[in-house]
């Protein structure tokens, strides 16, 4: 790679969906691993599938020259306590730690509806109150600085079907929690599928950014999402998203902002697809390919 600035990772959703596990149920983790490091790529996120023990995970990984390098943690600021919360976080930072992930991505899940499968996406999304919204951005500044402990920084994912979504939801959280313990995970495809211009919170909070999500979106099964009122699951079997350079969005723009500012970090090519109608090598060489033609890494 000739710019060691960016690093590139690809998510294992493609093989197996943790929402929908039925989705590449039949996919062993070796096989994941083994695709993700022949289409060229040198970082994982978490899977479900994937050993939970470091002594387990961490030579297997190494084998075939990956590294992890965020997991998903779901918060409930908004509706459990918060040492409850705590107690989990503390849990997944030391695993995090463990694995040498220096990230880790949050979405609060306390009033989302992102795994209903009976409420659209888009006529359901939740609203968070001004009592939620107290809840959840003190909560996250304690997060934020109980993850620095582990070495560890907190960034936050926005996310179709949450109280996180839009762009003016981004601002508001931003504004809302301390920039040294509260980064953004910035994630095309939510914003697009949302209706949102992507680059609008990319030169917003460009310094926030701390990790990416590369995942592209389908302009005509977004159409059908809306019309047809597809809750966010639906989308997802229907295949609304598919990865880079393979769908509405022109991600140049996008990734000569990050390299003309200074990006510095992992990139991460997402795409949760059914891996029976998307082959998940075939699309992480896709994506591959479609990256170093358009970013030259």
């Amino acid at each position: 790679m000739s710019n060691t600035r960016i690093k590139l990772a690809i998510a294992p959703i493609g093989w197996t969906n943790d929402d929908l596990p039925q989705l590449g149920g039949e996919i062993p983790f070796e096989q994941c691993v083994s695709e993700m490091a022949l289409a060229d790529f040198e970082g994982s996120e978490v899977g479900n599938k994937y050993p939970k023990d470091p002594a387990i995970l961490r030579p297997a990984l190494e084998l075939r020259g990956l590294r992890i390098c965020n997991a998903w943690f779901s918060t409930f600021l908004t509706t459990r306590p918060y040492e409850e919360v705590e107690r989990e976080f503390v849990k997944h930072c030391t695993f995090l730690q463990a694995m040498g992930a220096k990230i880790v991505g949050v979405a609060e899940q306390g009033n989302s509806i992102q795994g209903d499968r009976e409420i659209p996406v888009f006529d359901g999304k939740p609203v968070n109150s001004e009592r939620q919204w107290e809840l959840l951005t003190s909560g996250l500044d304690k997060l934020g600085k109980k993850a620095r402990e582990f070495g560890i920084r907190l960034t936050y994912h926005h996310h179709m079907g949450t109280g996180v979504q839009t762009n003016e939801e981004i601002d508001r959280l931003m504004e809302e929690t301390d920039a040294d313990l509260v980064g953004l995970l910035y994630d095309t495809g939510h914003l697009v599928f949302s209706g949102e211009d992507p680059m609008v919170p990319l030169r917003k909070w460009f310094d926030r950014i701390r990790h990416v999500h590369l995942k592209d979106v389908r302009a005509e099964k977004r159409q059908r999402a809306i019309r047809e009122k597809w809750s966010f699951l639906k989308g997802v079997l229907e295949g609304v998203f598919t990865v880079p350079g393979d769908g509405m969005i022109d991600f140049r723009p996008i990734v000569e902002y990050l390299l003309a500012n200074g990006y510095e970090g992992w990139w991460v090519v997402e795409a949760e697809q059914d891996p029976k109608i998307a082959n998940p090598l075939e699309y992480a060489m896709k994506a591959r390919k479609y990256i170093r033609d358009i970013a030259k890494i």
